[in-house]
């Protein structure tokens, strides 16, 4: 009997995180986001174009078109900056602050409603007792993941 209900009834989620109608909404355009910060580190712009690219396709069926999708995103690296975070009690930086901000400018053709122009950030700190040179891949890549992650969400996870 139980075997009976277990086939019978079909529960159906999604843990992606992403709510798209893709009777409705089927491709999507991803312009390039150029680094336009004043402070540049070299691959940073196309690895955040890739970990864009990426999480929309393995995220979602939506077709990735060069221009005129049915979502439009769109948008640039407009900070990357180290500031100092705390002072130790000998009167220099204990700790730094690495901080990212993207630019980002969302089109739903289908719906206008859902269209943005916002902004989003991410920031890590590190010991002043390492190099940049030495921590700045892996932090950049923790902070490029959640702007993307913030970017997917605001974009089709409507959360």
């Amino acid at each position: 009997m139980m075997t009976l209900l277990l086939v019978g009834c079909a529960i159906s989620y999604k843990f992606n995180g992403a709510s798209i109608n893709y009777d409705i909404i089927k491709t999507i355009s991803i312009e390039n986001f150029p680094n336009r910060a004043l402070y540049q580190w070299g691959p940073m712009e196309s690895m955040f174009n890739n970990a864009l690219s990426d999480k929309y396709n393995s995220q979602t069926k939506l077709q990735q078109v060069t221009r005129g999708g049915d979502l439009n995103l769109s948008g640039e690296i407009t900070a990357y900056d180290q500031v100092n975070k705390s002072i130790s009690s000998d009167g220099y930086s204990s700790m730094m602050q690495l901080k990212m901000t993207v630019k980002v400018k969302f089109e739903n053709v289908k719906n206008p409603a859902e269209d943005f122009e916002r902004q989003f950030s991410a920031s890590r700190e590190f010991d002043t007792s390492q190099q940049l040179n030495d921590v700045q891949d892996e932090l950049v890549t923790q902070m490029i993941d959640e702007i993307v992650e913030q970017i997917f969400n605001a974009t089709v996870a409507n959360w």
